[in-house]
């Protein structure tokens, strides 16, 4: 069977669905393996390094050839109706945004493996894409806020007197926000944390935190996740939060509710609220954003409430995208061992027996599987697509 891999068509992503050592891996399970040329450049990795690897280096891909495509973005419509009946897809759908896709993938009777959906369970940590590319971008986010920070994030004593560390509040506890914590502990400043899951106080210890404990609700939904707040208690969050936001040089916040807008957690009136040069880093900015004003991949400077200066808000964008190499090599290894998962003896065959392949699996033979995008289908009203 061939497997295909693309270079990734949206600006700005630099990322790609397998490197040469995953390409291996693949060649290893019997599968015969095309990299569109310049797929990897980007992430490092040269056509050449993919030919020693055994893979065959094309100049564009033959869609309708393919049993097998792996990809990093969610697919564009068209690209999904060039797919034959069968073949199997492996890589992020954002099925909840992207309906379009999810309709063509059924109507043509593709097999799509989201890795969105991938069980939060042990023996499918590997195949986690969400963890791996949030684990990139919460480090990205303080390399980000540290290079605009006009002053250093650790303590030091000198002939010439003594700097305080920053002081750095990162809210939200999942991935991205521990690795937030743990890399700005690194660099040597005070971190504080906050997130509405309890479970979280003691990840925000193990990390080096101090977890700031409000006096609000506990809202932990299935899988971990952050279950999103009534509109009273969101309010009554950023009330409480407030005078923590202040007391900060750098805010990083990576909340997010799977499949849903990002939670709003700080107003601009709590940005005002900051010291002259402070900067806000908002990782969900892409989804909605917890920063009120924050827009991706742009640089928005606020005015403090005494009018002395201003805060740079920072909306992320791509932010895994910015370290491709890295998030290559481990968004290549997710998608490769899914594969594995559904290969034997060279085909490509899902046993949905199987719960980490029945959960992962977005459209197969004219169904859609996923319950929620299922929904917003039948929702739409759409008569020709099969949906349970």
């Amino acid at each position: 069977m061939k497997a295909g891999v693309a270079r990734e068509a949206l600006d700005g992503e630099r990322r790609v669905a397998a490197t040469p050592e995953t390409v291996k891996q693949l060649t290893g399970l019997g599968l015969a393996v095309e990299i569109e040329s310049g797929a990897g450049l980007a992430a490092g990795h040269s056509d050449s390094d993919y030919r020693h690897a055994g893979a065959s280096v094309v100049q564009g891909l033959d869609l309708g050839t393919l049993d097998l495509y792996c990809h990093v973005r969610p697919m564009e419509p068209s690209t999904a109706a060039a797919l034959h009946r069968g073949a199997v897809t492996v890589g992020l759908g954002s099925p909840s945004s992207e309906l379009p896709t999810v309709r063509a993938l059924a109507r043509g009777g593709v097999t799509a493996f989201a890795l969105e959906l991938v069980p939060r369970i042990s023996r499918a940590q590997s195949m986690d894409a969400l963890t791996s590319q949030a684990l990139v971008a919460g480090y990205r986010c303080v390399l980000e806020a540290a290079t605009r920070l006009p002053r250093f994030f650790p303590l030091y004593m000198t002939a010439a007197g003594t700097i305080p560390p920053a002081r750095v509040l990162v809210l939200g506890v999942g991935v991205a926000g521990l690795q937030a914590i743990g890399t700005a502990k690194r660099l040597g400043a005070r971190v504080s944390a906050n997130d509405i899951r309890p479970s979280s106080a003691d990840e925000v210890a193990s990390m080096g935190g101090t977890f700031i404990k409000l006096d609000l609700e506990t809202a932990e939904a299935s899988g971990g996740y952050a279950r999103e707040l009534s509109a009273d208690r969101g309010a009554l969050q950023r009330a409480l939060l407030a005078p923590h936001v202040a007391q900060s040089d750098v805010l990083i916040t990576t909340a997010a509710v799977p499949g849903r807008r990002a939670p709003l957690l700080v107003s601009r009136e709590m940005v005002q609220g900051m010291r002259p040069g402070s900067v806000v880093v908002d990782l969900a900015a892409e989804s909605g954003g917890n920063v009120e004003g924050s827009i991706p991949g742009e640089d928005i400077s606020i005015t403090t409430a005494d009018g002395c200066g201003a805060v740079t808000l920072v909306g992320m964008r791509d932010a895994a995208s910015a370290m491709p190499a890295d998030a290559s090599r481990l968004y290549a290894k997710n998608v490769a061992n899914l594969v594995a998962l559904i290969t034997k003896d060279g085909v490509v065959a899902p046993d949905f027996g199987d719960e980490v392949v029945a959960g992962t699996c977005l459209t197969y033979d004219g169904e859609v599987r996923h319950e929620p995008t299922r929904a917003a289908l039948l929702t739409l009203g759409d008569p020709e697509t099969r949906v349970g």
